[in-house]
């Protein structure tokens, strides 16, 4: 286990953005916390939504006076495999179809047990630790012993239970159960059995490199230097950032494609997630084919499939997308590209995953379970037309017909192929969804709600937990 150091940002940028009132009103409502030391437990410090999401909340929470630090659980690879099957199972699928049984309980037990004695390293009596997801749920009971106030925060779940989710839920449920409260993204993936719960959905840092203000120009350069757009001479190109140093961006992803790559004013569908099974690239790839849309391209874009810790299925998932891109016809090969971006520079990689963004005419999330999305919103910060599965959180972001496309099956390729089309077909209905999209996202999904959730959440729970102490 180890500490990851982050240091407070800047406030200014996020004033500008949100104004007097809101900072106002963040300032009023965090600082309640003051005094009070909070743990963030998970299972990698980058890589996937968690560590995002923690990257950059930590900093603001510090910036407005609240000590909020990071520990990352270490584990061997036939842990993070389990881990990863059971996430799977979570979201109601088979994963790699190993077992969950007791052998693989005392190993998932034997991790974190090694874990949960370092714990005393770091928490002291009357700290709060959030643990997140199923990595790291076996250090609940420790970190209640050492006198902490434990939640549970789950960013997984299926609005869909089955045989997978059970299996899944069964797994976790005796250190689920540990906790003094659990925190989940939608009401639709509590279960009926979790102690004290409660409902945060999460937000998009608009100062990040991935979210922040772009120039087309800007987009179509640094997307010509990461060799997905043709037309570009430079070998890198530099932007400055709202937060920490100017960006450059000088690496090009690995790209599979035939020929050249298209020009700037070529119209591009794209999705952007990880090599993961249940976002669904190869059916995004279908789908893609049957709208028909001859004179458009799509992109497939993920990071390298090796750079994600705790995720050892992303090179089979890529290989799915992969295969089946091999089998398209010639003419249609040529459209199609399929990108692993590399992340040796987390800042440059998000920048580009911007420009990206940016430069899509359709964004696609045909996830087929999702705990929250948050590609979705980073898409509709954008004002982009987006087309997306109507499970998990995205069915609280893409509202059909107004700030985007919901697709009500996810395996449903003729009607995700229709919802792409409809959009390429009708600029102006795509740009009427964009811009509803895009107030959504400033209305419920910016970080100072967040954050001003958890403030609210955590004095309910220390509260309670007080009182408990009393008439106990």
């Amino acid at each position: 286990m180890f500490e990851v150091d982050l240091d407070p940002v800047a406030l200014e940028p996020y004033e500008q953005l949100l104004g007097p009132a809101r900072m106002a009103k963040l300032r009023a409502g965090v600082g309640r916390l003051a005094g009070r030391t909070i743990w963030n437990i998970n299972s990698t410090a980058a890589g996937g939504g968690v560590a995002e999401l923690l990257s950059s909340l930590i900093p603001l929470a510090r910036a407005l006076g609240v000590d909020v630090r990071w520990l990352v659980v270490d584990g061997d690879p036939a842990f993070f495999a389990l881990t990863k099957r059971l996430c799977s199972t979570i979201y109601g699928s088979a994963g790699d179809g190993g077992p969950l049984g007791p052998d693989e309980r005392a190993h998932y037990r034997r991790v974190t047990d090694d874990n949960a004695a370092q714990l005393q390293m770091w928490v002291d009596p009357g700290d709060v630790v959030v643990v997140h997801d199923p990595q790291p749920a076996g250090l609940i009971r420790r970190a209640r012993e050492l006198g902490a106030t434990v939640i549970w925060r789950s960013h997984i779940g299926s609005d869909q239970p089955n045989s997978h989710t059970e299996a899944g839920w069964a797994f976790l449920r005796p250190f689920v159960m540990e906790a003094d409260a659990t925190v989940f993204l939608t009401e639709g993936h509590a279960q009926h059995w979790t102690p004290d719960t409660h409902v945060i959905p999460p937000s998009i840092d608009p100062c990040a490199p991935k979210n922040m203000a772009l120039t087309a120009r800007q987009a179509v350069d640094i997307l010509g230097v990461a060799g997905v757009l043709g037309g570009s001479a430079s070998a890198e190109i530099t932007v400055p950032a709202p937060l920490g140093p100017a960006i450059t961006v000088r690496h090009a992803a690995t790209v599979l494609r035939v020929g050249p790559p298209p020009p700037p004013d070529v119209p591009m569908v794209v999705q952007v997630s990880r090599w993961d099974r249940l976002k669904d690239m190869d059916g995004v790839l279908e789908a893609f084919m049957q709208a028909g849309a001859g004179h458009c391209h799509l992109t497939l874009a993920g990071p390298a499939v090796d750079s994600v810790a705790d995720d050892p299925e992303a090179a089979g998932a890529y290989e799915l997308s992969r295969s089946r891109w091999a089998a398209l016809a010639p003419d249609d090969r040529r459209r199609v590209q399929l990108l692993c971006l590399p992340v040796t520079d987390r800042r440059e990689n998000a920048l580009v995953v911007n420009a990206l963004q940016r430069h899509a005419t359709v964004v696609v999330q045909k996830s087929l379970a999702e705990g929250f999305g948050l590609t979705a919103a980073e898409a509709m910060w954008k004002a982009r037309p987006i087309v997306a599965s109507a499970v998990g959180g995205l069915r609280e972001q893409v509202v059909d017909g107004v700030t985007g496309l919901a697709v009500a099956d996810p395996r449903d390729l003729p009607a995700t192929a229709a919802a792409v089309r409809r959009l390429l077909d009708d600029p102006g209905f795509a740009q009427k969804l964009g811009a509803g999209a895009r107030q959504l996202v400033v209305d419920r999904f910016l970080p100072d709600r967040h954050l001003l959730e958890w403030a609210a959440t955590l004095e309910k729970i220390l509260t309670k937990g007080s009182h408990d102490a009393q008439t106990g």
